[in-house]
């Protein structure tokens, strides 16, 4: 884990760089709400369990939290969820319906602190109202994105995700092109159904999110982006014309596995 900032007034990430050998680096970020009801969303990755709690706990007493809002139950956001939900007896777990059972095949969901969320649906956590969308781009069919209405953040779940050549906490920092190769590499393994969809229905997805006007876009894996509205619809506009994404042979699998555990301590 590195450590906490704020991306926005009473917004914090959590963030966690992955290193993919020979590719670039991959964040994975968690939020955190200091909302009259503050909210947790997503829990990081399980192998740094400890190192999360640890980051949650200098923004804010986890026994604090009204509410864990988990977008999807992906391995690399529901790391941490058991140990959250033990040390934050006060918060309700907002999620989609299916991704509470789902998950209760193989830890024991507490099902009556589940809130279910449905598209369209809103929680009133006291000075604001987060409100449940779509992502355009999602790897899992129980994504559920957050718009703030109150600060105007869009957390947009795995969309505009990309592999970048460092670790930072701007999207900023980077040239066009980085992003550019970085969100193509990711975004065209990671959602593999972009090649077929219909490309008019596709646009209107993303112009739905041009529509919200969002102030800052907060990704689970790229750093935030504030005034980066426009390149990150523009880039994954393209996605669908361009070659699907090939899976390392096991040649080239070995390879990365020697790169990483010769990184390793």
């Amino acid at each position: 884990m590195n450590e906490p900032y704020e991306a926005a007034p009473d917004i914090f990430v959590l963030p966690a760089f992955l290193n993919v050998p020979g590719v670039g680096f991959l964040v994975a970020n968690s939020f955190v709400i200091l909302s009259e009801e503050p909210v947790l969303v997503d829990t990081g990755i399980g192998i740094e369990r400890e190192e999360f709690v640890k980051a949650l706990k200098s923004v804010i007493d986890p026994s604090e939290l009204k509410w864990v809002w988990l977008t999807h139950d992906d391995a690399d956001h529901t790391g941490s969820i058991q140990r959250i939900m033990e040390i934050s007896p006060k918060a309700k777990l907002a999620t989609h319906a299916l991704s509470a059972i789902r998950m209760f095949t193989w830890w024991p969901v507490p099902l009556r602190r589940v809130y279910a969320l449905s598209l369209g649906d809103s929680i009133d956590v006291g000075d604001r109202k987060l409100t449940a969308f779509r992502p355009p781009l999602f790897d899992n069919p129980v994504s559920i994105g957050i718009h703030d209405e109150k600060s105007g953040a869009l957390f947009c779940v795995d969309a505009f995700g990309a592999l970048l050549p460092r670790e930072e906490k701007d999207l900023a920092n980077f040239e066009e092109k980085e992003v550019q190769q970085g969100m193509f590499m990711w975004e065209t393994f990671d959602c593999p159904w972009v090649h077929s969809v219909d490309t008019q229905k596709f646009g209107k997805s993303l112009e739905a999110i041009r529509m919200m006007n969002p102030s800052i876009i907060l990704s689970g894996h790229i750093p935030m982006a504030r005034n980066k509205t426009d390149l990150l619809l523009r880039l994954a506009s393209a996605l669908p014309g361009l070659p699907a994404f090939v899976a390392p042979n096991q040649q080239a699998f070995s390879q990365i596995v020697s790169a990483m555990l010769s990184s390793q301590p």
